[in-house]
């Protein structure tokens, strides 16, 4: 019933969707994209819809996946920012760290660290957990692995620092 109702409510409002995610994102070719992956994750959900929540979801769905799009665009306009800033012309080969030597001196950074701090680092980097996630498969609190996650980062980051 409620796969008929999502798929209805597509058939019927996806121009005006699609005019409402384009105007948030300037005219973008990623509104499409944007109303496919509501309408998917809709249509896997298994919440109950109805016909009065269903205007409702999607235009929140949508305005949440128009946010995730502009945080994504703006790590990786500021990590162009970043490379741009270093591949200028005035920069030398001397300073170009090998992506081993970045790895080594995290892994100094991260033997400083309790085992347990490192461990959850590894696990949110290599394996690419959240934290909740990490806190399920360990068994432990979500503020302690949060706590132990932000202790890691900084460790690292301030080892990673000095090496620069």
């Amino acid at each position: 019933m409620n796969n008929q109702l999502i798929t209805n409510y597509y058939v019927v409002h996806r121009d005006e969707l699609l005019a409402f995610v384009s105007s948030r994102l300037g005219g973008s070719t990623q509104a499409e994209d944007v109303v496919h992956d509501a309408f998917l994750r809709l249509l896997s959900s298994s919440k109950m819809i109805t016909a009065v929540t269903l205007p409702a979801l999607v235009y929140t769905l949508l305005r949440n996946l128009i946010a995730d799009y502009y945080r994504r665009r703006s790590v990786s306009e500021q990590y162009e920012h970043y490379i741009h800033a270093v591949c200028s012309e005035a920069f030398t080969g001397d300073s170009v760290f090998s992506a081993r030597e970045v790895m080594e001196q995290m892994e100094r950074g991260l033997s400083r660290l309790p085992s347990g701090c490192a461990r959850v680092y590894r696990m949110h980097i290599y394996d690419g957990m959240k934290v909740s996630e990490i806190s399920r498969e360990l068994g432990e609190g979500y503020k302690s692995v949060e706590y132990r996650l932000g202790l890691a980062r900084q460790t690292v980051r301030r080892c990673l620092m000095a090496y620069s």
